[in-house]
Parts: C-alpha cells; sequence; structure tokens
C-alpha cells in the first residue's frame, strides 16, 4: 500500500442539500407505516478542498472555525466503552480547553465510525440496508451538528434547566475528530470555512430518533465555499471544529462531510474515527 500524495488541493464531489420545499428530515430508525427514510435529495457538487497543511497561516478556531491540535491519547482500545468515558472523555475536555480557551467544558456525546468493507457511497446514519448495531459508516453528506436553535438546547440537555439558566457568558459546542487506526488515507474529513457560508446557505433538518427529534443544518452549495482537510492525519492529532457558538462572530458553525480522496490508493486501509462533541463554557 502506498500514502496518498500530497498536494496544494484536490477535487471531489460533496453531496450538497437540494432545493426542499418542507423540512428536510432523516429517520435514525425504521420509519413508521414504512415511510421514506429521507425526504430530501442531494446535490453532489464537485469542489476544491485545500490541503490544510500547506496554509501559510495554519486555521484558527475562531477565524474559520477549525483547527489542528496535538492531541496523543492514553487509550489502548476504542472499543472499550470505558476507556473512552474514563480515558478519553477527559482528554478531550482539555483539548476543547486548549483550543477554545474555555474555562469549563463537558464532553456529552461520541461516536465511532467505520467505513464499510465494500467502501459503499457514503451516506447519513442509518439506512435501508444499515445493518442494526453495526458501527455507522463516514457522514457524507454536508452538514452541521447543530442549528441556533438546537445549539441553544443542548445547553439545558447538558447541565440541566436550573443550571443552563446560571449560565450568564459565551458558551459553544465543539466537535473533536480524529483517527483511530492509522493515519487516515480513506474517507478523510472536509472542513468548510465558517466566513464563507452565508446564512441562507444552512437549512434546520430534522433527524428523527425513536424517542426524539433533534436538528442539524444542511447545506445548499454556495460556489464561494472554501473546504479544506489535513492530509494524513495522523492518530495523535485531531481536528477541532466549531458546531455552535452563542456569540455572534466570523464563525459560529462549520459545515463538513467525508469525501472521497481522488489519490486514495485501491488497498488502503478503511477509515476508523472518534468524534467527540464537547459543550465549553467561557
Amino acid at each position: 500500500m502506498s500514502a496518498v500524495s500530497a498536494s496544494a488541493a484536490v477535487r471531489s464531489r460533496l453531496n450538497y442539500l437540494k432545493h426542499a420545499g418542507s423540512t428536510p428530515y432523516n429517520y435514525t430508525f425504521d420509519p413508521p407505516d414504512g415511510g421514506p427514510w429521507q425526504n430530501c435529495e442531494y446535490d453532489p457538487r464537485e469542489m476544491p478542498i485545500a490541503n490544510a497543511r500547506e496554509f501559510i497561516c495554519a486555521p484558527a478556531l475562531d477565524a474559520c472555525g477549525f483547527e489542528l491540535v496535538d492531541a496523543p491519547t492514553r487509550v489502548r482500545d476504542f472499543g472499550d466503552p470505558r476507556q473512552i468515558e474514563q480515558i478519553y472523555y477527559r482528554e478531550m475536555q482539555a483539548a476543547a480547553l486548549q483550543a477554545t480557551g474555555g474555562r469549563e467544558a463537558f464532553v456529552f456525546d461520541h461516536m465511532l465510525r467505520r467505513r464499510e468493507p465494500d467502501r459503499r457511497p457514503m451516506t447519513f446514519g442509518r439506512h435501508p440496508d444499515h445493518v442494526q448495531g453495526s458501527t455507522p459508516g463516514p457522514a457524507g453528506r454536508v452538514h452541521n451538528d447543530y442549528t441556533e436553535a438546537s445549539g441553544k438546547r443542548r445547553l439545558a440537555a447538558v447541565l440541566g434547566d436550573e443550571a443552563s439558566r446560571a449560565v450568564r457568558g459565551r458558551y459553544c459546542i465543539v466537535n473533536v475528530w480524529r483517527s483511530t487506526s492509522g493515519p487516515v488515507l480513506d474517507a478523510p474529513l472536509a472542513v468548510c470555512d465558517g466566513r464563507s457560508v452565508a446564512p441562507q446557505d444552512l437549512v434546520p433538518s430534522e433527524i428523527r430518533y425513536p424517542n426524539r427529534t433533534g436538528e442539524v443544518y444542511l447545506m445548499r452549495h454556495n460556489p464561494a465555499h472554501r473546504w479544506a482537510y489535513f492530509h494524513e492525519l495522523e492518530t495523535t492529532e485531531a481536528i477541532v471544529f466549531k458546531q455552535f457558538d452563542s456569540v455572534p462572530g466570523p464563525t459560529r458553525f462549520t459545515p463538513h462531510s467525508a469525501f472521497e480522496h481522488p489519490d486514495t490508493p485501491p488497498d488502503a486501509p478503511l477509515r476508523e474515527s472518534i468524534e467527540t462533541r464537547v459543550l465549553v463554557l467561557f
């Protein structure tokens, strides 16, 4: 197996949202009455995706919405929930505080992903051919984990109603993304510079779970979007990217998506990764 050739930028397809006449939705379980899994279609667009390692100035979280951090871990088995909750969560709290400059951090969620052995086209979460209980594959549509509304709701969900009402200052939600098995050669993560995203590009969309409905942003295509990735991300590194910020500024949201790198060797190891969501108080 050879490594992926480094270059300043590649071109690859990103799946944007087509125009939707109603609120887009996606089920994470068998839809009731045999209904559709989702009510929207996607608009594949070939976009340039820059290698952020080649940038003259390293990307910064509060400027463009993402940055690369040094993040070695003491976890030896990401398949062990105890190691994730007892070791990894503390490490990710520290990484989030270092990246944001916040005073307190709460890890409230994580997700392991593993590329399917047949390298099937990437989708989002559950799909009709997804095996119940298996690890989800890479998320192959452009999205942001929280909207204006769901980002605000997450504060109370993490802290509780009474504690959340006592929060008077700024807070944000970041996603910390890393490889759990070797450098990423297959299905790397692309992140969109938040300064290139217009408010009208973001479309609130429902994620329907058995006992609740979440809300994310999907994104319409805009040729002004500036995309980047970190070439061959190592297991000692992590990408921290902003998913919600309570304070208006250059970047409050960072849409992202896995993508097919055009130079991935056919025998490249399947991508395995973990993403961790962290609430940060300032």
